[in-house]
This record gives structure tokens, C-alpha cells and sequence, in this order.
């Protein structure tokens, strides 16, 4: 009996250390991260336009997690540097592209690394962290 009981607080303390830290800092397992909101952004027709070696670029890209993804195959991201995967060049010297990261939202353009917060006010996008 008294074995079970110790088990049974061991197990209670791994829930509390272990489960609820990852709650309260958002840090849950769900995929989605953010799909709701680049899927708005995508309707309000945002874009992100960038260079693959620049460095806050990528952070730019790593801010949205695993929803990057979807943004960039539906159009979302630009790859300006013709050396680039799906480099668009030509969209970026029409966009007047002179640094990057540069978004386009609403037909204003944001230059340098935007923070999640920022971009939900500037497009209206509601940023729930699923």
C-alpha cells in the first residue's frame, strides 16, 4: 500500500513539473501554431519579402513555427535573391524591394523584422496561439 501511495505522488509531481510549465508558456504540443493566422494573412493577401542568407529573415520566418509552410506554399513569402529556392526577382525589383525583411500589408510596406503582435495589428489578423 504504502508503495502505491509513493508512485502515485511521484506521478502527480511529474504532471505538475512537467505538464503545466509547458501550458503556461504556450509551449504545447499542437502543430497548428499559427495557421489561423497566416491563413488570414494570406486572405488580406500580406507578403513577406526576403532574401535566403539574410539572417533576420530567418528569424522573420522561425517566429511563425511550423506555419511558415503554409504562408510560403500559398504564396506568401517572395524570394527576392535570384540565387534563392523559388526566387521571384522580378516581383521584388516591381515591389521596389530596397531591404529585407519588407513586408506589404495593405499597400504599406514595413521594413526589417516585424513582431507577431505588430503584424496582427497591422493586418487586422487575429493572433491566436492555438
Amino acid at each position: 500500500m504504502k508503495k502505491t501511495w509513493i508512485v502515485l505522488i511521484v506521478a502527480v509531481v511529474l504532471i505538475i513539473g512537467i505538464f503545466i510549465p509547458f501550458k503556461m508558456t504556450g509551449l504545447t504540443t499542437n502543430n497548428k501554431d499559427y495557421d489561423n493566422f497566416v491563413t488570414c494573412l494570406i486572405e488580406k493577401d500580406a507578403k513577406l519579402y526576403g532574401a535566403y542568407w539574410c539572417p533576420h529573415c530567418k528569424n522573420q520566418k522561425e517566429m511563425f513555427k511550423s506555419s511558415f509552410k503554409i504562408f510560403d506554399s500559398l504564396g506568401g513569402y517572395i524570394e527576392c535573391d535570384p540565387r534563392g529556392k523559388n526566387a521571384q526577382p522580378e516581383k521584388c525589383e516591381e515591389a521596389s524591394i530596397n531591404g529585407y525583411p519588407t513586408w506589404i500589408i495593405n499597400g504599406q510596406k514595413y521594413v526589417g523584422e516585424q513582431s507577431l503582435n505588430r503584424l496582427s495589428a497591422i493586418s487586422e489578423c487575429n493572433l491566436n496561439e492555438e
